[in-house]
């Protein structure tokens, strides 16, 4: 008998008769913040982001004034005109490195990370133009903010690709000198839309 069978038999000895089925505990729940959108842009902005808070029908105004002279990809479902913009039809690497920024929308927000949440549905686009543009302005509807992560758990189809995203892109190098932009855009501008305003 090896080593390792000797391990395992004793370990299968420890656990005989024990019952498997074990009470998982909830997760533990963020006491009330009050206004979650309030807090959210809060967080956003802590993590070097920019939040513009508009009126539903201020959308392509701020859109196009946060892009100005940027060339701009949007996925095919955006719901939103972007004058110039390319939309994303299986654009290649090449195609996508010239373009300044890309617009997408969100699946949810959370608060309490003041964290997006893609999950790359058609108004949303694939992974790559999140990813490969400077600049990233994302459109995210307050109803479509969360208290806490397992709010956005319970929202999101576990078998879709999802992209967390918090703040721009940013890294740090054995001297902690902060770089940003290495794998991800430089800027993220997060447009949050207010039904009240």
């Amino acid at each position: 008998m090896s080593a390792r069978d000797d391990i395992l038999r004793r370990v299968r000895e420890a656990l005989d008769g024990v019952s498997p089925a074990v009470a998982v505990p909830s997760a533990p729940r963020a006491p009330g913040r009050g206004d979650l959108a309030d807090l959210f842009a809060e967080r956003v902005a802590d993590y070097r982001a920019i939040v513009t808070r508009c009126a539903a029908e201020e959308v392509e105004r701020v859109v196009r004034d946060v892009l100005g002279p940027a060339r701009a990809v949007v996925p095919p479902s955006l719901g939103l005109d972007v004058p110039g913009a390319v939309v994303d039809e299986g654009l290649t690497a090449d195609e996508l490195d010239v373009c300044d920024a890309v617009v997408t929308r969100a699946r949810v927000g959370i608060a309490e990370t003041g964290t997006i949440v893609l999950d790359h549905t058609d108004d949303q686009g694939r992974r790559a133009i999140s990813l490969v543009p400077d600049l990233h302005v994302c459109v995210v509807d307050e109803s479509q903010v969360v208290a806490d992560v397992p709010d956005a758990i319970a929202l999101l189809d576990p078998a879709r690709p999802l992209t967390w995203v918090s703040g721009p892109s940013a890294t740090s190098d054995i001297e902690l000198d902060r770089v940003e932009g290495v794998h991800g855009p430089r800027t993220l501008h997060v447009v949050l839309v207010d039904p009240q305003l």
